[in-house]
């Protein structure tokens, strides 16, 4: 069995976001759960460090929400990504993707002293 991961500080509204673009609205349960299987569940998302970040990213309007009733016939609070949110979306994927090509220079330099 492998062990779990917790998410990287900072990373967790990047996969809300490419979550929600990706499969449109999904409640908080359903959006943990595309994380952990997405990582091939490396990682463990805490549901008391979801929440947070939904309700930041709701207040700075990356996301909307509604309430509605889920699969098994719970009411649920469903998230969507707004216009503003795909945006955000970008501008995150681009950073992440510069900070990766940073990481690999220093990888590739070998053993050599820095």
């Amino acid at each position: 069995m492998k062990d779990k991961s917790d998410v990287w500080q900072g990373t967790l509204s990047l996969m809300v976001l490419k979550t929600l673009d990706l499969l449109g609205p999904q409640h908080g349960y359903g959006i943990a759960r595309r994380i952990e299987q997405t990582s091939g569940e490396l990682l463990s998302i805490n549901h008391g460090t979801l929440y947070p970040v939904l309700l930041k990213l709701e207040q700075e309007g990356s996301i909307a929400s509604e309430w509605g009733v889920s699969d098994n016939n719970r009411k649920a609070k469903f998230y969507r990504i707004t216009r503003s949110g795909k945006k955000e979306l970008a501008a995150e994927e681009r950073e992440w993707q510069r900070a990766t090509e940073i990481i690999a220079r220093f990888s590739k330099s070998g053993d050599q002293s820095i």
